[in-house]
């Protein structure tokens, strides 16, 4: 098929572009913002369109069809494009006001940006700011966000980056479980004690044991993919938690255990597009950021171009 010669609805593109990228209906849906039967809708009608299956169903993951294939290749040009009209007109925006849309962790969003959020709101008060509480690398180029906190260097070279802080991270532990089980003197000790792990990966429990633990998978018991429950059920006494020292500080229910451990360098980047850059409303919000974010311990290296090596952390 000629899909050059079809009209396209942008919505049902980038519905089908989505879910072939993220693999399922409820991942695209939950990448775009969207119900899933609402997505579910775009890509039928899209179907419906072109008069062509593009996925085939297979229990809850979907595979591309032939001409879903086909059709993929013309849809990331699509996207791309649309990207770009995007990027350029929001670089052409002047005024400080406006809106700035701002990804972050969900435990970053939740417990470190509202202060930096108050003091944003103070210096530029014309500005609103959409914070997307995500613990996914959104894509700044599709205007996902404009700006994003990260804590793994992006690979993508179009974009300007700033590592803007070296955040701590150690393990901590609600006080009711060490009342419990006794304060640990020496790392050995905790690898009979309960954690709470953050994602499915045996990062954390490798890290630790690289530093005289002793883990396996049977204390990881509760997993979680969201930092803000995996942090709160450390908070109620179900285990063993990493936790930035800056976040921690503000639970006065928890303590560190093993102050003298080796804490986990957790690196803060702050991201936006080259091209985002130019618009003076996201310029200031970068800036004020990266001011703010500063004072967690700014390494002094100023923007600089990504590249293929990611820092990767527990």
């Amino acid at each position: 098929m000629n899909w050059r010669s079809v009209t396209f609805d942008w919505n049902q593109v980038r519905a089908f572009l989505v879910t072939a990228e993220e693999g399922s209906l409820s991942a695209a849906a939950r990448a775009l913002g969207l119900t899933q039967p609402t997505l579910g809708r775009q890509v039928a009608a899209l179907e419906e369109r072109l008069g062509v299956v593009l996925f085939e169903r297979l229990g809850r993951s979907l595979s591309l069809t032939r001409s879903g294939l086909e059709l993929l290749e013309h849809a990331r040009e699509m996207g791309e494009a649309a990207g770009r009209v995007s990027l350029v007109a929001s670089g052409r925006v002047e005024a400080v006001a406006g809106e700035v849309s701002v990804t972050a962790s969900d435990a970053f969003a939740a417990y470190l940006l509202p202060s930096m959020l108050e003091r944003l709101r103070q210096a530029a008060p014309g500005i609103t700011v959409e914070v997307v509480a995500s613990n996914g690398l959104r894509d700044l180029r599709r205007r996902e966000a404009d700006i994003a906190i990260r804590h793994v260097r992006p690979e993508e070279p179009e974009l300007i980056l700033r590592r803007v802080a070296d955040m701590r991270a150690r393990l901590y532990a609600a006080r009711s479980l060490v009342e419990r089980l006794g304060r640990p003197c020496e790392a050995a000790q905790l690898s009979s004690w309960p954690f709470v792990g953050f994602e499915r990966s045996d990062r954390l429990m490798n890290a630790l044991n690289a530093q005289g633990l002793a883990l396996t998978p049977d204390n990881f018991r509760i997993v979680t993919q969201n930092g803000v429950v995996g942090w709160e059920y450390v908070r109620q006494g179900l285990g063993v938690g990493a936790m930035v020292e800056e976040i921690a500080a503000l639970a006065p229910d928890v303590e560190c255990l093993l102050p003298g451990f080796p804490p986990f360098v957790v690196p803060v980047w702050l991201v936006t597009h080259r091209e985002l850059r130019k618009s003076r409303r996201i310029r200031v919000v970068f800036d004020l950021l990266a001011e703010m974010l500063a004072g967690e311990g700014d390494d002094g290296t100023g923007p600089e171009p990504s590249s293929s090596s990611a820092a990767r952390v527990p």
